[in-house]
This record gives structure tokens, C-alpha cells and sequence, in this order.
């Protein structure tokens, strides 16, 4: 492996999709003056996201990666919602072809998005470095636009440009002092129940065949299963786990009085909960499953617990230890107005929230893309300033338009997956002793009188494609 250069102009801290999306986006624009950088060795990062959709298929074929990934997906042309006995709607993706050339959800799991993105990044001769985990930013001694960034070895790197895309618990934005909290409430998790945490698992079922993609609301919780592209299969096998069989994706929200969620969730209690909050077609009981056959867990090829909750970076722009620049100039005697290295957050460094929807991964995707696009843009303004005295103009503006549009497209998303988890986390409550029926009842009725609607259908559709908050 290269040995990591003692500097460079664009340090990306985390090699996840937001990061490898970075270094792309900045190859598509002819820029090599990078160095990646992340905290673990290849293959340790664990998989939750699942799906990619229509507006972030398309931001990434801006820059030339968009068809490898979609070669290894399955395209879900709909997404079936129902009760654990029925399916209430099916949302038809296939209206979205008036807008889009992907008019459906690319299933394909993160870890396989990832291995895509590094063989491409691979290509171009770039290498990540690893594991190279992030200890302290401070500003260089001799040249306060740029940042010293330590690692836990003691190497130092400096760098003009430091971005954040290490995920939720990012180093980079503790260390910029960037507070991140919930918009609404400045807290650190949502307030439903029976969504705070969840369980994901790959798995392999017996007795069960054809499973679609499915979500299914009950009145403790929600679950899901998806089928996973055969492409998983191959990886797997090529990194030494051979399975047979059609892998499927489960989660389930687990409700907070069943208590915490083990470290490594074993079959039984996995089957567990897709008993109780499943569809009935999964479900190991003969006398529930309408097909009289016992459907249960054959094997685990992967399985994670988590707390969901929505946080956003109070600002995704700063400069270590300097001064923004807020108007059209900056003092003209430097000695005064210290400037800082840039620091930018992406992903999940810059905002997290329920998983419901599958937008997460998306939206620090096209982070990533846009991003690459403003650094250039930036450099390129920068350059054109003479280097024999402190600048006079704000160049800066560029990166606060990009930093600004991305908060406002997070704040966007947090908004939407809530109301998605008010709409499956429903508690099964009396309307009111006037009106005794159950909140949940209500909400099926709804769901399946809307799923009749065209145009309830395409409204559905084209919110969780993201092609509306690109």
C-alpha cells in the first residue's frame, strides 16, 4: 500500500459511500490532489442501508458511477405495505417515469455499493488508507487556511480542505465543535417507542418462497422484508461465506418495555419477532400462516441492533479555529483575522435519522456528488487570488450556498422519515370512548382507500424516489 504523504489539499476522513462519492465526484472533474482516509480495515464497516432511489441513481450517473451499481441491484418496480393479514397498497414506482430513467428502487445492500464504489475508485489508482483513525484537528502553525489532522499513531497530515464524512459519531465534527442534535426538540432521539430501536438481519428462510418486498405494520411495531440481489451472494462467496439460497434483509422495531436488544441477536430471538410482527406468511406457526406451512429462519449471515433517532450538524461549513467570512471581504491585515482550514460534514457526519424510507444513505450520496462539484469550484476561485497578500474577496460564499442547500435537503428528510415513523409506529389506541375504534384500524383504512388512487399512488412515489429534494 502507498504510504500517506505528509499533505494534500483535500483530505476525505471516511470511506463509506459519502466518502468514496467524494473522491469520485472530485476524479470526474479531473482533480487528483486527494487523500482518503478510514478508521477501520476494509470489510468492517457494518451494512444497514439497502436501497437506492431514482434521484440518487441519477446524481451519481452525473459522474459516471451510476450503472456499475445498478447492474449488481434488483430495480423494485413497487413497495407492498400492509397489515401482518393483508396488503393494504402497493406503490406503483413505474410513475415515476415521466421524470426519471430510473423510475424504481435499487435494492442492493450498502456493503456491495461500497465494494463498488472502492473497486471503481481502485481503477484510478487511488488508495485508501487504513486503518488511520482521526485523534485531534488544529490549525498549522505556519499557514492558518490550513489544518493539521492527527491520527492515533502520532502521523500527522495537513490539509486545506477537511472533510467529515465519518459517520455519526464523526471525530471531525466533535473536533470543529459543531453541535448535533434533533431540529425539533435540540434533543438526541425521537419520542416513539416502539421504533427507538430496531434490529436488521440478513437472512436465509426455510419453507418460504417468493417473498416480495414487503413492510408491514402492526400495533406494537413495524417489520420489513426484502429480498436481496443474487450479486450479495457472489460477494459473500468471494470473501470466503458461501450461501445457498435467496438472502433476505429483516427488520423490525423492537418495543422499549421488551428491553434491550442483545449485542448479537440469536435466530431464536429473531424469529421471534418476525412471529409477532411479521406477515402472517412468514410466520413459523402452522395454524397462523395461510399456507399451512411453517416458514422459519434457516441461517443468519449478518445481523445488527441500533437506537434510531434524528440529529443535523448545526452548520455542515466552517473554518478550524478562524473566522467565517460572513460578508464580501476580510480585513486586509491578516495578523488579525485568522481564517482557519475548511471543514465540511456529509452523511451521516452531518445528519442521521430513522432508517424508515431507506433515505439516509441517499441523501450523503448526493452530498458527496455535489460536493465535489463546490470544492472545485472553490479551488478554482481560490487560485485565481494572487498569493502575495491576504485576499480581500469572500470566495467562501461558495461553500456556504453548498452547505446551506444540503442542511435545508436534510431538514427536509428528517421531516419525512417522522412522519413515516408516525405512520408505521401507530399505537393501537381508542379513538375515544365516543368512537371506539383503534388508531391503527383508522390508519389501514386510509392507507388502502389511498393505495385505490392514482394519483395517491404517484404522490407516494415521488416522495420516496427524492427526486423533489435532490
Amino acid at each position: 500500500m502507498a504510504s500517506m504523504p505528509n499533505s494534500t489539499t483535500v483530505l476525505i476522513v471516511g470511506a463509506g459511500p459519502s466518502g468514496l462519492v467524494t473522491a469520485l465526484s472530485l476524479l470526474h472533474h479531473g482533480f487528483k490532489h486527494f487523500v482518503v482516509v478510514d478508521a477501520v480495515e476494509q470489510g468492517e464497516n457494518t451494512s444497514r442501508a439497502l436501497v437506492v432511489h431514482a434521484a440518487t441513481l441519477e446524481a451519481l450517473d452525473t459522474i459516471g458511477c451510476g450503472e456499475e451499481i445498478v447492474a449488481k441491484g434488483t430495480k423494485a418496480r413497487s413497495i407492498n405495505i400492509g397489515n401482518r393479514s393483508s396488503k393494504l397498497v402497493s406503490t406503483n414506482l413505474s410513475s415515476l417515469d415521466k421524470h426519471t430513467c430510473h423510475p424504481y428502487s435499487l435494492i442492493i445492500p450498502q456493503n456491495l455499493t461500497e465494494y463498488i464504489l472502492g473497486e471503481k475508485l481502485k481503477s484510478y489508482g487511488v488508495t485508501v488508507h487504513r486503518p488511520c483513525k482521526v485523534t485531534s484537528l488544529k490549525m498549522n502553525e505556519n499557514d492558518d487556511d490550513l489544518t493539521d489532522v492527527v491520527f492515533e499513531d502520532g502521523k500527522t497530515i495537513t490539509a486545506k480542505y477537511v472533510i467529515g464524512a465519518d459517520g455519526a459519531r464523526s471525530v471531525v465534527r466533535q473536533m470543529a465543535g459543531i453541535s448535533f442534535t434533533d431540529p425539533d426538540t435540540g434533543e438526541k432521539g425521537d419520542r416513539i417507542t416502539n421504533l427507538a430501536q430496531m434490529v436488521l438481519a440478513d437472512v436465509v428462510f426455510e419453507g418460504g418462497d417468493n417473498i416480495d418486498f414487503l413492510i408491514t405494520m402492526s400495533p406494537e411495531s413495524f417489520f420489513l422484508s426484502i429480498p436481496l440481489p443474487s450479486s450479495f451472494n457472489d460477494l459473500l462467496a468471494e470473501n470466503g461465506q458461501e450461501v445457498r439460497g435467496q438472502i433476505y434483509r429483516i427488520g423490525a422495531g423492537v418495543p422499549l418495555v421488551d428491553g434491550e436488544i442483545p449485542h448479537s441477536p440469536s435466530k431464536e430471538y429473531l424469529q421471534n419477532l418476525v412471529d409477532r410482527f411479521g406477515p402472517t406468511v412468514l410466520s413459523s406457526d402452522a395454524s397462523v400462516n395461510p399456507s399451512s406451512t411453517p416458514v422459519r429462519i434457516k441461517e443468519i449471515i449478518w445481523a445488527t441492533r441500533f437506537r434510531t433517532h434524528s440529529a443535523i450538524a448545526e452548520k455542515a461549513f466552517t473554518r478550524l479555529g478562524g473566522d467565517e467570512l460572513q460578508g464580501a471581504t476580510v480585513a486586509a491585515d491578516k495578523s488579525t483575522t485568522k481564517r482557519g482550514g475548511i471543514i465540511l460534514l456529509i452523511g451521516d457526519a452531518a445528519h442521521i435519522h430513522s432508517p424508515a424510507g431507506g433515505q439516509g444513505m441517499n441523501l450523503g450520496i448526493r452530498d458527496a456528488v455535489f460536493l465535489g462539484d463546490a470544492l472545485i469550484k472553490h479551488i478554482n476561485a481560490s487560485s485565481l487570488q494572487p498569493n502575495s497578500q491576504p485576499s480581500s474577496i469572500d470566495t467562501d460564499y461558495i461553500l456556504r450556498e453548498f452547505a446551506e442547500e444540503r442542511h435545508t435537503r436534510a431538514l427536509e428528510v428528517i421531516s419525512f422519515t417522522k412522519n413515516l415513523n408516525s405512520l408505521f409506529g401507530t399505537q393501537d389506541k381508542k379513538i375515544s370512548w365516543l368512537f371506539p375504534i383503534s388508531i391503527t384500524t383508522v390508519r389501514d383504512w386510509v392507507m388502502w382507500l389511498g393505495g385505490k388512487l392514482g394519483f395517491m399512488q404517484a404522490r407516494m412515489a415521488w416522495a420516496m424516489s427524492g427526486l423533489g429534494r435532490r
